[in-house]
């Protein structure tokens, strides 16, 4: 992948300290919703960021496909690195635990609503909720 500096750059913008920032968050912590990068961006050191910086930070950041985001409750997206978004999200109603399965595992359903609907899904950009295994027990 091409540096995101680059990216950047291609597209008349710069790597600012805050868009670095930000990222760095969202590398390290896998899933995080804005507000909780704005907690940790705050936590690393550096200078405060407003909320409206940190979402900046992230559309500059998707739109160039270096993160993407998901919906894992009806609250604000989670968001990720693009390139960990091959997987679907399961979502445990009663402890909030979030797991990961191949999206290979939703081949037939997709299949299923193209073939009836004409409709292409993305599992990866949604959430299936239920009970984790503990939970259930």
């Amino acid at each position: 992948m091409q540096d995101v500096g680059e990216q950047l750059r291609a597209r008349g913008l710069r790597m600012t300290s805050q868009r670095r920032r930000v990222l760095d968050v969202v590398t390290r912590e896998g899933h995080v919703t804005p507000d909780r990068v704005v907690s940790l961006v705050a936590a690393d050191g550096g200078q405060r960021l407003a909320a409206s910086t940190v979402y900046r930070a992230l559309e500059a950041l998707e739109s160039l496909g270096v993160v993407a985001h998901t919906h894992l409750d009806h609250r604000a997206p989670s968001y990720h690195l693009a390139d960990h978004a091959g997987h679907i999200h399961l979502v445990c109603r009663r402890c909030g635990r979030v797991e990961e399965c191949p999206e290979a595992f939703a081949t037939e359903f997709v299949g299923n609503v193209l073939a009836v609907n004409g409709f292409v899904a993305d599992v990866t950009h949604m959430a299936v909720h239920g009970e984790c295994a503990e939970c259930s027990r």
